[in-house]
């Protein structure tokens, strides 16, 4: 998912929240749903740095006792598995698709928040099926002409900074257990 020209598809409200925006995102999300029917899908491999803001923000979440969580740091949802993982989520739950996303540089640091699904590896050029009812695209750096090597270069302090406002943000909203 990128910030570029394409954002915001046309009929789909999205917004770019900062990291203080997005525990709102959540409760809103906690409000109209109970917790034990939402799943996270935490969307990204361990092996970049920039596209393991998912792997991070689902590792974080199993810790503070979240359950239902797919994509760790341990078993990454990534774009290999990502269809067989969908298949673990039982019937009815909803889902809040969570991935790193490449943007224009006035975007990096913020999140692009939507009630519709998410488009994985869109910057960078690949086609996955669209997930989730909720969606979280990060936006850990700059879209360039080599979205793996930029992503691969992506400083691994900021998307862990990222990942613990996410985290954050669904506690604050949903209640650490």
């Amino acid at each position: 998912m990128e910030d570029g020209k394409e954002w915001p598809a046309a009929g789909v409200e999205r917004k770019k929240l900062n990291g203080y925006e997005l525990a709102d995102f959540f409760l809103n999300i906690r409000q109209k749903h109970i917790r034990d029917n939402v799943t996270f899908l935490c969307i990204g491999t361990d092996r970049s740095t920039g596209d393991a803001l998912g792997p991070l923000v689902g590792t974080k979440l199993v810790q503070l006792g979240f359950t239902n969580v797919v994509g760790t740091l341990k078993e990454p949802c990534d774009a290999v598995n990502l269809e067989a993982r969908m298949t673990i989520i039982p019937q009815g739950q909803v889902i809040v698709a969570i991935d790193a996303c490449l943007g224009t540089s006035g975007s990096v640091g913020f999140y692009l928040v939507s009630g519709e699904p998410l488009q994985p590896a869109q910057s960078v050029g690949g086609s996955l099926p669209a997930v989730g009812h909720y969606s979280v695209a990060a936006v850990v750096n700059v879209k360039g002409p080599k979205p793996y090597w930029t992503l691969q270069m992506t400083s691994l302090y900021k998307v862990m900074q990222m990942a613990d406002e996410i985290a954050d943000a669904v506690a604050s909203a949903f209640g650490k257990e």
